[in-house]
């Protein structure tokens, strides 16, 4: 296999579900080497879901990956549950995970919302953590989240107007809270439609030239409504994240080493937040890809990103 491609598809050798409370259960999985070394896959959004395509950025000859839906997420259910999420529960449920599965410590791969939450578990968990490798970072601060409703539109002005204008011109003085009301009203002739334009708009935002077929799968739509509903539910609460925010507990993993991929021209995580984590992280390395937004199947990203697990493998 030519160096840089994505592997070949791969069933998992093990699924299955796992109650962690609250009424919440997780789906998971296991991919490759049974008693390879452990690494944990976390999707983005909040509320994306994790999907095949993920398990083929490692060699299932040597790695023994982890692949789950997080709460309300994917195959976990409920599907867009917002009672008892947040980061804070997330990070238990990852230890719960971690011990069920028997496993020690563990490489983390995580893109976008996954980058917040390895670096959030890894400071809550460091004897736990081998190393990060990070794609499109996302430090969920408050500026990150206003780029995303607000900003975007200086590049992305049609894709943004649609966003808008799925809100009745009485609700658009507040982007976020009149999405998040539609996104949790339990009639789905109301958050079905809320759902798909929140999507769709991140969708049409999250390639470097238009990608017609990915946004298309933004669209579906029980994908739309756990990342729709979920995002918009963490980013009303400033992603539960500590006041000092990540950088704020860069301290607790300065000694974990690093791979940082990020996109020149990411739109949906501007490439300010990755240098400014990289200058807080001296153990990690920065690969900033010059013809590349924000998705992790762009070549360029995608070819880092198999590279920066590789080196860990030579570790």
């Amino acid at each position: 296999m030519p160096r840089g491609d994505l592997y070949p598809h791969i069933a998992p050798y093990e699924t299955g579900y796992l109650r962690v409370g609250d009424g919440h259960v997780i789906y998971w999985e296991q991919v490759g080497h049974p008693a390879g070394p452990a690494v944990l896959f976390l999707h983005g959004g909040p509320g994306a879901g994790a999907g095949t395509v993920h398990r083929r950025f490692f060699d299932p000859g040597f790695w023994r990956v982890v692949i789950f839906d997080q709460r309300g997420a994917g195959r976990s259910r409920p599907l867009g549950e917002l009672a008892a999420n947040t980061t804070a529960t997330l990070i238990d449920d990852i230890e719960i995970l971690r011990r069920h599965l028997g496993i020690t410590d563990w490489l983390l791969f995580g893109g976008s919302w996954g980058s917040t939450l390895a670096l959030a578990y890894a400071q809550a968990c460091p004897d736990r953590v081998l190393g990060l490798v990070l794609r499109g970072v996302f430090l969920g601060r408050r500026s990150e989240v206003a780029w995303f409703l607000h900003g975007l539109a200086q590049f992305f002005p049609d894709a943004h107007d649609t966003f808008v204008s799925h809100l009745p011109e009485a609700e658009r003085d507040d982007l976020l809270g009149s999405y998040l009301r539609r996104l949790t009203d339990p009639d789905p002739n109301v958050h079905g439609p809320a759902a798909r334009a929140w999507s769709t708009y991140e969708g049409s935002c999250s390639t470097l030239l238009p990608a017609p077929e990915g946004v298309a799968s933004f669209a579906y739509d029980r994908a739309a409504l756990g990342l729709a509903r979920i995002e918009a539910h963490y980013f009303a609460h400033d992603l539960f994240l500590p006041e000092a925010g990540l950088l704020g507990g860069m301290d607790r993993i300065a000694h974990l080493p690093g791979e940082i991929i990020q996109g020149r021209y990411d739109m949906i995580c501007p490439p300010v937040s990755a240098f400014e984590l990289a200058a807080a992280w001296p153990a990690a390395r920065l690969n900033v890809i010059p013809a590349a937004g924000h998705s992790a199947l762009e070549p360029g990203i995608r070819s880092a990103l198999i590279a920066a697990v590789e080196r860990f493998r030579a570790r």
